[in-house]
């Protein structure tokens, strides 16, 4: 058990020297510690001085007034999604001028300058952004942006797109079809609309030149007038017998219902001059009572080769009164009177159409004689009616030698295609025209019209006439003139005549051939351009004006033709 001791205790030497030991081991901890953290703040505080130092935001100015911040304050600067906000619209307008001038190209744009303006746009955008003064701005690692060039950044942005958006806005319709549509309807009815107007002007300028009086044959049915009054002895021929040659059926009768002098002249001048037997052609030339001396002075200054010619006046002719005729009766109306008459361009321009049948002469009885040929004429079998717009180019005689086949009127048809059938003259939706007529039958002229007269009589033609002039009188069958009413009473008893006898169309075609001319026994100057106003076709004027009586005297005082 003597060697069962228990163990022994450290000396002290042993035990203050581990006590030191660890002591000295904390301290150096300590001392490694402290240094590091030293370190560690110089090295922090450097560093953050020299970045502040970069962006201008020094040491000494921190406070109220501050133009530099710290890295955190940068982080939340209110001043940058402003900037990416401008930036962003800057990239937009300018990819939006890119791809304007891209469709453009594509759409081929007779306005090239369109393209180069948005690529100028296009251009204008890099250029800004590129600005040396603004490239601080744009670095997506930028700390610190100068508020005072933002604004003059965002200024400049600001006025591109300004102008970008109003060149867009004037170039849209370019580019947008529903907006070329829309603009092009627009444009197409306000030019349509100006063309309305235009022709109703021009229609009204055109009825106002046709159906004036010129200065020149006004002066001389004057000059003849006063002639007739000074020396009423020679040109009288009340009292005397009518010659017999007047109411001879076995020589050649004209009748021409003119107001105008110097036309009826030509008429006749032209038909004496191309006849083979001139003695044996009668004129019966009808007249109002205003122009009943000058017609008279007129065909008395010189021999007409033999040929023989009555001047009278309507007003002769004693069964042509309202009482019997219904044209005459139908110009008593009032609502008639206030349709040709109302003096406002608006109401003569009303219907563009037919405004020419606005023109009061449709209502004179000289333009309606025609229908009463028979009466005025008793004794006579055959007769032509030759407008006063007509120049004889051919001895007329063989007219008398055709067969009418029983028919009352010959004349020349009109129609060719769809042109000149009775559809065009007449009112189809009316059911007396509808029951009665063929829409599709040709029409013919007036103007040079053969008529039998005892056929005439046979198939009472003047009572047809009467029948539907009459029911005619609220203007629902047909616009007024002579031609509708004469389609329907000679409906059923007209002859064609060769073409060659008559060619119309010299007072507003102008592409009638000159060998068509030559050919026709009778040419027309129907239409406006009438040969004696200054608006007649000068390709033709002639042809009318080599029968005009220029060694008169009273037409070269009148300097009648220059």
């Amino acid at each position: 058990m003597a060697n069962l001791r228990a163990p022994s205790r450290p000396g002290p030497g042993l035990g203050r020297s581990l006590s030191f030991s660890f002591r000295a081991l904390v301290s150096a901890v300590a001392v490694a510690v402290v240094f590091f953290f030293s370190l560690s703040f110089l090295f922090t505080s450097r560093t953050e001085s020299s970045h502040l130092s970069h962006f201008g935001l020094g040491s000494g100015s921190y406070g109220i007034g501050t133009t530099r911040r710290t890295m955190l304050a940068l982080k939340s600067d209110p001043l940058k999604p402003r900037l990416d906000q401008i930036r962003k619209q800057a990239e937009d307008h300018k990819a939006l001028a890119l791809t304007y001038a891209v469709f453009a190209r594509k759409l081929k744009l007779e306005n090239s300058k369109l393209v180069r303006v948005f690529a100028e746009l296009s251009r204008s955008y890099n250029d800004l952004i590129n600005k040396p003064s603004y490239q601080a701005l744009l670095p997506s690692d930028a700390l610190s942006i100068d508020e005072s060039v933002l604004r003059q950044f965002e200024k400049e942005v600001k006025e591109r797109i300004k102008v970008t958006r109003q060149v867009i806005s004037e170039a849209k319709e370019s580019f947008d079809n529903q907006l070329k549509i829309q603009k092009l309807k627009d444009t197409i009815f306000q030019v349509n609309e100006m063309l309305t107007k235009a022709k109703k002007q021009g229609a009204f300028s055109s009825l106002i030149a046709a159906k004036s009086i010129p200065k020149s044959l006004h002066c001389l049915a004057m000059r003849l007038m006063e002639e007739r009054i000074a020396h009423p002895e020679k040109y009288s021929d009340e009292r005397k017998p009518t010659p017999p040659e007047f109411e001879d059926p076995n020589l050649y009768h004209y009748a021409i219902f003119s107001d105008n002098v110097v036309a009826a002249s030509v008429v006749v001048n032209s038909a004496v001059k191309n006849a083979k037997e001139p003695w044996k052609h009668v004129f019966h030339v009808v007249t109002d009572k205003m122009n009943l001396g000058a017609m008279q002075v007129m065909f008395k200054l010189k021999d007409y080769n033999g040929s023989h010619i009555e001047v009278k006046a309507v007003e002769d002719y004693k069964f042509l009164n309202s009482s019997y005729v219904p044209v005459l009766r139908q110009l008593e109306s009032a609502n008639l009177q206030k349709f040709y008459f109302e003096n406002k361009l608006e109401n003569a321009t009303k219907d563009t159409t037919n405004m020419k049948f606005r023109n009061p002469k449709y209502l004179s009885i000289l333009n309606h004689l025609r229908f009463y040929l028979p009466e005025m004429y008793p004794k006579l079998h055959r007769i032509l009616f030759l407008d006063d717009d007509i120049v004889v180019q051919k001895d007329l005689t063989g007219l008398w030698k055709i067969d009418m086949d029983g028919k009352v009127n010959g004349a020349v048809e009109t129609c060719f295609g769809s042109f000149h059938r009775y559809a065009q003259y007449m009112n189809f939706s009316h059911p007396l025209i509808k029951e009665k007529f063929n829409p599709k039958a040709c029409a013919w002229a007036y103007g040079m019209n053969f008529f039998d007269l005892d056929a005439w009589r046979r198939e009472k033609c003047t009572e047809e006439y009467h029948y539907w002039q009459n029911l005619n009188e609220n203007r629902t069958l047909w616009k007024l003139g002579t031609l509708p009413p004469g389609l329907i009473t000679f409906y059923s008893t007209t002859k064609p005549l060769d073409k060659s006898w008559h060619v119309l169309g010299l007072g507003y075609n102008p592409s009638i051939s000159m060998e068509e001319i030559r050919n026709a026994a009778v040419v027309h100057f129907n239409g406006n351009m009438k040969p004696w106003l200054d608006i007649a076709m000068n390709q033709f004027k002639p042809l009318w004006t080599k029968y005009v009586d220029y060694d008169l005297d009273f037409v070269q005082a009148c300097n009648f033709g220059i």
